[in-house]
């Protein structure tokens, strides 16, 4: 560029030239830099960006996920690809399904609250589908596809693949939670949260007392358990059905909007009424197989007391509706999923010096999306 004080002061042509020749310096001295790609070498030597978040429940958002020392792969969807550096993200969000194994709608309902709560960028969004073509499901698996159980110890409770009898349905999520751990893949992930609705919380209740990683993964765990049709309960009693445990009370609860109801007293139950109301999953006895055969009863109740685990329940979650769990073995529990949440909580708190906490979710019934789409579940599934 000339400026007009060059040809006013007397420098005219001769300034120009100066001024030229200097740019051409500047000019050689970028294409210096220049690769033989047409990058600048510094540009081309840093990571790329990493892609924009997988939104949609699609074959293009699944990773497959291989399990043991076979050819067995399970199915897995991911916002993000879960062996591809990224260093934004900073979270993690395991999303586990109900009883219809359907990873597909989870994942959707997942990702919407993560674009709720303005966390799709730095969050992987994960749901894996524990398919299964065992008993009475009817799945039809992929080459290679591990079959879950579908019944008894199955794989809400970390019971051992109907396709392999050496994985238990939690080595999944452990594997899961080690990938998200390698920091070589997420240098900057700080916190895995596991939460999971109806079967699917039936699954995180399980899982948050029996699993072997909590305390070495690298990055902090908490659990959400979201309105189950039973727990797996610490010891023999259970809760009396008088005051917040008597039946009509417990149908009637949903009247008090966000009350956590706490007058819960408990008991010796009558094993002639369910003879298998103790047997795991629905107690600890009779532990012979699967992921928590070695576990002891007192460790389990100690990591049961000891870890971050929130219990959300549906306000009007108070019907037999949606697979709701009529068995002796789960009506030994209590006569509503909410109550049966209320007092699982009251139990642990008092009898074990549990931390663990309650939320009564304002308005919803037996509804994932309605529950965490919720702006006070937020920072519960999304931690800062």
């Amino acid at each position: 560029m000339v400026y007009a004080c060059d040809w006013v002061n007397g420098a005219g042509y001769a300034a120009v030239r100066r001024r030229g020749a200097r740019i051409a310096s500047m000019l050689a001295a970028l294409a210096a830099t220049i690769g033989a790609a047409g990058a600048p070498a510094a540009l081309a030597a840093a990571p790329p960006a990493p892609a924009g978040p997988c939104t949609a429940a699609t074959e293009a958002c699944v990773d497959w996920i291989p399990l043991g020392s076979g050819a067995g792969v399970s199915r897995v969807y991911a916002s993000h690809k879960l062996a591809k550096r990224n260093v934004k993200v900073t979270r993690a969000l395991i999303m586990v399904h109900g009883t219809l194994r359907n990873g597909d709608l989870y994942f959707s309902t997942a990702l919407a609250a993560a674009f709720i709560g303005k966390a799709l960028d730095d969050t992987v969004v994960i749901s894996p589908n524990f398919s299964s073509a065992a008993g009475r499901c009817a799945d039809k698996l992929a080459p290679n596809e591990i079959s879950w159980s579908c019944g008894g110890d199955s794989w809400r409770s970390g019971g051992v693949a109907a396709s392999d009898p050496k994985l238990t349905s939690f080595d999944l999520v452990d594997k899961l939670v080690r990938m998200l751990a390698d920091k070589a893949v997420f240098p900057n992930l700080k916190s895995v949260v596991i939460a999971g609705h109806s079967a699917g919380g039936q699954f995180v209740n399980r899982y948050s007392m029996a699993n072997r990683i909590h305390d070495s993964a690298g990055v902090a765990m908490s659990y959400v358990v979201a309105n189950p049709s039973s727990y797996a309960w610490p010891d023999a009693t259970r809760p009396l059905p008088i005051d917040d445990g008597a039946p009509a009370n417990a149908i009637g609860g949903w009247k008090e909007e966000t009350k956590v109801h706490d007058a819960f007293r408990f008991g010796p139950f009558d094993p002639a009424k369910a003879p298998g109301y103790d047997t795991w999953p629905y107690g600890l006895t009779e532990r012979t197989t699967g992921y928590t055969a070695g576990i002891s009863d007192d460790q389990l109740k100690a990591q049961l007391a000891s870890r971050p685990i929130t219990y959300l329940l549906g306000q009007v979650d108070t019907l037999p509706l949606g697979g709701f769990d009529e068995s002796p073995s789960a009506m030994a529990q209590g006569a509503t999923r909410r109550a049966r949440g209320e007092a699982f909580v009251k139990y642990v708190n008092d009898r074990l010096g549990g931390r663990a906490k309650a939320m009564i979710v304002p308005e919803c019934g037996h509804n994932a999306r309605c529950i965490f789409t919720t702006d006070d579940v937020m920072p519960l599934v999304f931690p800062l």
